[in-house]
């Protein structure tokens, strides 16, 4: 696959891999950063790890994973993915997103996921997207309810977190059809 950067004038994002892990490190370690990920990146090791698991799937063709820099700061400010993707069925998930707290609350991650869903349903011709998101997590509910998503049900107690608690999930899907409504107001509010 050859995949171009995405960018506008707020952020740049570029294919994530090995190389480029070292610009993530110190934002990894931010304290409960991905508190509601059965994934952890607390320390160099498991970020490499982490890295290398994306990098898998983006080499097996399941996955895309961005290192994401902001353009207004001039500075690395986290990661994000396309995954789980159907190719057959055009289906495709986007998630896997942690930004450091001091892009937290910016637009940044609003840019992020307009350039995704750009990308997903004006490039790659998805049927549609969907977002994966704990329960409990109220914030990023919010995000995606904000982008225009809408909740289609709710997965009981279906990912174990790495503390061995059972997390439900919730559910967030866009249509092809409603991304050209979507991203209009979309480009009003960025």
């Amino acid at each position: 696959m050859n995949i171009p950067p995405l960018e506008n004038d707020r952020v740049k994002l570029t294919l994530l891999d090995l190389s480029n892990c070292k610009h993530l490190l110190t934002i990894a370690q931010e304290k409960d950063l991905i508190y509601y990920s059965p994934s952890d990146i607390s320390t160099p090791e498991k970020l490499k790890s982490y890295v290398e698991t994306a990098v898998d799937g983006y080499n097996n063709k399941t996955a895309i994973p961005y290192i994401i820099f902001d353009k207004l700061t001039q500075t690395y400010a986290g990661s994000t993915r396309f995954g789980l993707i159907h190719w057959e069925t055009k289906v495709l998930h986007i998630g896997w997103t942690w930004i450091g707290r001091n892009f937290q609350g910016t637009g940044l991650n609003q840019h992020v996921k307009f350039l995704m869903l750009e990308y997903a349903f004006e490039t790659l011709k998805f049927e549609k997207v969907e977002f994966r998101i704990d329960e409990r997590n109220m914030r990023s509910r919010k995000a995606v309810e904000k982008l225009g998503a809408s909740l289609e049900g709710v997965l009981r107690k279906d990912t174990l977190m790495s503390d061995g608690f059972r997390r439900s999930t919730s559910c967030y899907g866009i249509l092809k059809e409603e991304w050209p409504s979507i991203k209009a107001h979309l480009i009003e509010k960025l």
